[in-house]
């Protein structure tokens, strides 16, 4: 019996939550029980590198999301390959809508306690999927109660920590600003919701009482304008010499062995993935009580937690963390057994197959 195929699309692979989890899951697929297959819907980018060799990839340079003759090569690519279930990946859920073939959608949409979004729209395209998996618990309760999908339907479903982390050799350390034991590390782009401006306000507080403390911040610029305001909050509280803007970078699990304590300041989360990165190099973490940070850092037992938008509790933990090197050492190693325990790729994508099958025998089913 031929292995059903199963589509991932995406919009882009430029790097981001979303996109890496997508060329996580194709390459991790059980290849004994399905065919992978991944569609980019506009632009290509860097993370294009790490997919596998065997993944077909159609790449689609939509310019609407009903651009007419993207669309036939679609339908086109999928009826050729016979694939019989479309993963969507966050906004590509309206492109795949439009085709017949069982659907189920990826929610990655970590912005969703601090921005609505228009529920009669993803009601319409979601009225035919078999099944809609969510990073974070609350993404879920709002497909279920807003969007008024079955909840046998919904599903939540963590990221996991993909191999090319999991499995990498220790490169050599990258040369870093600040003094070893008092490097502070942030992994996340430059957006509103990460709120970056409550870091740098932190910050200020922790350099007072420890002048040699080192903030990394390592991330693009997505919303235009972003970066010009940390930039002036940091020259506005004299921080110019205890924050580096280190961009982009393609070495960060690497880099992360060369800081001390990883942090997370978002006002709000899915699931994120910087705080596997942090577990994977056995950083212990700092993060907001938001999004599914709670579970990752198990309560509290595997990582600080803090109240978002918090500068002074921000600070406190971050002192803490920096003046005890034990507590980093253990926290750094509970977060690093947990993220193995529950966030591996094995699991994960285990749980994922299920939901396939499931979608399967519903189609079966139903024909």
């Amino acid at each position: 019996m031929s292995r059903p195929g199963v589509l991932h699309l995406i919009d882009s692979l430029e790097p981001g939550g979303a996109e890496r989890v997508a060329v996580n899951l194709v390459n991790r697929l059980p290849r004994d029980r399905f065919r992978p297959f991944l569609c980019v819907t506009r632009r290509s980018g860097p993370l294009a590198a790490l997919i596998e060799p065997d993944v077909e990839v159609l790449s689609l340079e939509r310019r609407s999301t009903f651009d007419l003759a993207e669309l036939r090569r679609l339908r086109s690519f999928v009826r050729e390959r016979n694939i019989a279930i479309l993963h969507a990946h966050s906004s590509s859920l309206f492109l795949a809508s439009l085709l017949p073939q069982p659907l189920v959608w990826h929610d990655h949409f970590g912005r969703f306690e601090r921005e609505e979004r228009p529920d009669w729209l993803y009601r319409i395209a979601l009225r035919r999927a078999a099944a809609v998996v969510s990073v974070s618990e609350g993404l879920a309760g709002w497909a279920r109660e807003r969007l008024q999908i079955a909840p046998d339907r919904v599903q939540y479903l963590p990221n996991f920590l993909p191999d090319f982390i999991e499995e990498s050799p220790a490169a050599a350390p990258p040369e870093l600003p600040g003094t070893p034991g008092r490097r502070i590390v942030c992994v996340a782009h430059f957006r509103e919701q990460k709120d970056h401006l409550t870091l740098i306000r932190a910050m200020a507080r922790v350099v007072k009482e420890e002048p040699a403390a080192h903030l990394l911040l390592v991330g693009k610029e997505v919303e235009p304008g972003r970066l010009a305001r940390v930039r002036a909050e940091i020259a506005r509280l004299g921080l110019e010499e205890s924050v580096s803007l280190l961009g982009e970078r393609d070495d960060v699990p690497a880099l992360l062995r060369s800081c001390d304590l990883g942090v997370l300041s978002s006002s709000s989360e899915g699931f994120p993935l910087a705080l596997l990165d942090y577990g994977a190099a056995g950083l212990a973490a700092v993060a907001t009580r938001v999004g599914q940070c709670p579970e990752l850092l198990d309560g509290g037992a595997a990582g600080l937690l803090v109240r978002p938008g918090d500068p002074a509790a921000l600070a406190e933990a971050l002192l803490r963390s920096l003046r005890d090197p034990g507590l980093r050492r253990s926290l750094g190693e509970r977060l690093a057994q947990r993220v193995r325990a529950r966030y591996s790729a094995s699991v994960v994508v285990g749980a994922l197959a299920d939901v396939y099958d499931r979608a399967l025998t519903q189609e079966k089913d139903r024909s």
